[in-house]
């Protein structure tokens, strides 16, 4: 009988002891998710105080270009409210209209030979590029670990131990299909 008892006893703490570890992973992760999307965020904060910058830059040389400048301060905006709600299909749709009112800002730039020259805006330009490809390289990042947590809380038997601490699933970051679709040049030109 005692033998019984030992043998229940070990079972009861290998049964405690793989819960624990599957809590503690699911922890782990779930801190993993905000960490990645902590570091989207900086990025964006960062971008968010250089367009500014940029777009009083452009201002001095393209006095026929308001509406695109407007565009992209409003679209800052957006961005800048999504991600301090943390509305993942509103920041979505906003960093696409950014990245397309950028992409039209820098494109009317090359008929400004005057500010094409200008260092600080070359340097805004060269810095909100770099600032882009982090957002991109992050949000991978983001959403490589988002998937990861989904995954492991849908897996058994990961999915009981998730289910009673109320761990739940997380949005991935997507732009919208125009976002990645190519690039129409011709069209950047026109304005």
């Amino acid at each position: 009988m005692t033998v019984f008892v030992f043998i229940v006893l070990g079972l009861v703490v290998l049964l405690l002891g793989y819960g624990i570890t599957l809590y503690n992973n699911l922890v782990a992760l779930k801190h993993r998710v905000a960490q990645a999307w902590s570091n989207i965020d900086v990025l964006l904060k960062q971008r968010h105080e250089e367009l500014p910058k940029l777009v009083t830059t452009c201002k001095e040389y393209m006095q026929y270009e308001q509406t695109t400048l407007e565009r992209v301060i409003n679209a800052r905006n957006q961005v800048s409210n999504a991600a301090a709600s943390g509305d993942l299909p509103a920041l979505g749709v906003a960093e696409t209209a950014l990245r397309k009112g950028l992409g039209q800002l820098f494109a009317l730039a090359e008929n400004y030979p005057d500010l094409k020259a200008n260092d600080s805006f070359r340097h805004l330009q060269a810095r909100i590029s770099e600032l882009e490809n982090g957002i991109a390289d992050r949000r991978e990042l983001y959403n490589d670990v988002v998937n990861q947590n989904n995954i492991r809380i849908e897996q058994f038997p990961d999915v009981l131990v998730a289910n009673f601490f109320h761990f739940g699933a997380r949005e991935l970051l997507e732009f919208s299909e125009e976002e990645t679709a190519d690039v129409d040049i011709a069209r950047l030109f026109q304005s």
